[in-house]
């Protein structure tokens, strides 16, 4: 059963990660990578980690994602229109991801180490305590410079959608 929710689950998100960018509405885009994040955050949660999982819920599918399609409604973006489709672009672009594919296939064939089960964990992982201590010691000043950034963008993007008075 394991195996059949971890190929239903990564098919999801595969899925809508393809409806992420083929939508021509950015807000079917916004949607699409909603429920991109639900499957991940269940693959996240089938390997036990559940902290991670529940934060990939209430960060990304909920305060990023609502800051996004804050953002989409805020700059009033209409879908894109319809255009010709560049046979040469498509099947250079269709070569290029057959060949990326291939080389994929021929490292993960190569990697030995990669076909091995993975040990049994000897004692209950702490998730919570993990990503919070690393967080605030290793990781302290990027943590802020992506809270300002994020701040900064946010802000920029309201100036930015300011109409100007006539």
């Amino acid at each position: 059963m394991t195996v059949i929710l971890f190929w239903f689950f990564s098919a999801l998100m595969l899925g809508f990660g393809i409806a992420v960018v083929a939508n021509r509405s950015p807000v079917a885009s916004a949607l699409s990578l909603v429920v991109s994040f639900l499957g991940l955050s269940s693959l996240f949660v089938m390997l036990d980690a559940y902290f991670i999982g529940i934060i990939q819920i209430l960060v990304y599918a909920g305060a990023v994602m609502v800051l996004f399609l804050f953002i989409i409604m805020l700059l009033d973006l209409r879908a894109e229109k319809r255009r010709r489709v560049n046979l040469v672009a498509t099947a250079g672009g269709g070569g290029v991801a057959v060949l990326f594919g291939l080389v994929i296939l021929y490292v993960l064939n190569g990697f030995a180490d990669g076909k091995k089960p993975f040990p049994e964990l000897v004692s209950p992982v702490d998730d919570v305590r993990a990503v919070g201590t690393t967080l605030f010691t290793s990781f302290n000043l990027p943590l802020q410079i992506i809270g300002v950034l994020v701040l900064v963008a946010t802000v920029g993007v309201v100036v930015l959608s300011k109409r100007e008075m006539k």
